[in-house]
């Protein structure tokens, strides 16, 4: 019914950038949030951002000053930009879907998210 598949990743030097693409498949609630969340190796899920159908985003504050979420809404893409990698940022990373009650911001908890892609995988290394 819903379906979430992210590309993009693969390998980057510190410092590159990468920009993740997540395409929805029968994603049709009017109101939504679309997330990036990511997970280490080692680590727990963590949530990047979220941008909402008003393209409203919120940002990990630890994080927004390197990463960018956007979405196309014709092509019906959420894409996450990555800055300036570091080997920390070596994750899969995972883009999630859930409906949105009006008048309530995305969150950036990975329980509230029911659909979710198959992960993608970047790792920056020298």
């Amino acid at each position: 019914q819903d379906q979430l598949v992210e590309s993009g990743g693969g390998t980057v030097q510190p410092g590159g950038s990468l920009t993740l693409s997540c395409k929805t498949s029968g994603y049709r609630h009017p109101n939504y949030c679309l997330a990036w969340f990511r997970q280490g190796p080692g680590k727990e899920r963590e949530g990047v951002a979220c941008i909402d159908d008003n393209s409203q985003t919120k940002y990990s504050d630890s994080l927004m000053e390197r990463f960018l979420i956007s979405q196309d809404k014709y092509n019906n893409i959420v894409s996450l930009h990555i800055e300036r990698l570091r080997p920390e940022d070596t994750a899969m990373y995972y883009c999630a879907a859930k409906s949105r009650t009006w008048g309530y911001r995305c969150a950036l908890r990975a329980d509230m998210y029911r659909t979710w892609g198959q992960g993608v995988q970047v790792t920056v290394s020298s």
